[in-house]
């Protein structure tokens, strides 16, 4: 049987826009580096994500000499990969209150007029802390402005598992994961505890609990019913629906496309 080994490593430099591709990586304690360190956020300081604001599927963004371009519609803003010092200030993501800097005025009116309401770019200094939820923590170890843990990976097999189940198959895309691997069955990433991805160690936390960003289209914008609707009926324990393991590190070395996974 073939091996475990890593296909695909993705960063979503701000915080539910588009996912960038990348030959390799360099893993910091909060997840990968640039991987979630820019969000957008409301007049009241709250996150913004695809949830209640599909359309923030259509910002794609790519690699640059400086940092990134993002792209809406033809239009394009660089993003550098430190941004000018700002303003500091609170923002609020899930239940955490965090300490961001906001980035310049052209940012934010970049953004809202695309988006057709207030919002404010912000980056989350590598500094700052942000503690992962203290029933997986392993030590004292932060997050990025992720959901909740550093980095998630999912298994090719898995997806092709899920889309044999559907009338039209999904893209990975759905699931913004950091690392996607050949090799192996269905699921089984879920089970892993202790495991190396070339030289860096990891540890798996606990199964990604899955919501509505997966029905967005990232090409389109429109929203539909799966794949949740399939991953509900046998994905499905605790009250949540799973696909993907939430992920952290142990080793702050570099990650590259084609390294082998080694188990325990």
């Amino acid at each position: 049987m073939p091996g475990l080994r890593l296909s695909e490593i993705w960063i979503y430099p701000v915080k539910s826009l588009g996912g960038v591709r990348v030959e390799k990586a360099r893993v910091l304690e909060k997840g990968l580096q640039h991987d979630r360190r820019w969000m957008l956020i409301d007049e009241n300081g709250k996150f913004l994500s695809q949830r209640s604001h599909p359309m923030m599927s259509l910002f794609k963004i790519r690699n640059n000499e400086t940092g990134f371009e993002i792209s809406f519609q033809g239009e394009v803003l660089e993003l550098k990969t430190e941004p000018a010092a700002g303003a500091e200030r609170t923002a609020v993501i899930w239940d955490d209150t965090v300490s961001v800097v906001e980035a310049a005025t052209g940012y934010h009116r970049w953004f809202s007029d695309r988006l057709h309401f207030d919002c404010r770019l912000v980056s989350f200094p590598e500094s700052n802390p942000r503690l992962i939820d203290p029933d997986y923590r392993l030590a004292g170890e932060s997050v990025s402005l992720a959901d909740g843990y550093p980095m998630l990976i999912i298994g090719q097999a898995s997806l092709d598992d899920l889309n044999g189940r559907l009338n039209e198959p999904v893209p990975m895309n759905r699931f913004r994961p950091n690392f996607v691997f050949t090799g192996g069955t269905p699921y089984e990433e879920e089970k892993w505890h202790e495991f190396k991805i070339g030289q860096n160690a990891f540890v798996g936390v606990k199964p990604c609990a899955r919501c509505q960003v997966t029905t967005v289209d990232q090409q389109t914008a429109m929203v539909g019913k799966e794949p949740l609707l399939a991953l509900s009926k046998y994905r499905r324990w605790n009250g949540n629906i799973y696909f993907g393991l939430n992920v952290i590190p142990v080793d702050l070395n570099e990650v590259h496309e084609s390294d082998e996974i080694r188990l325990g």
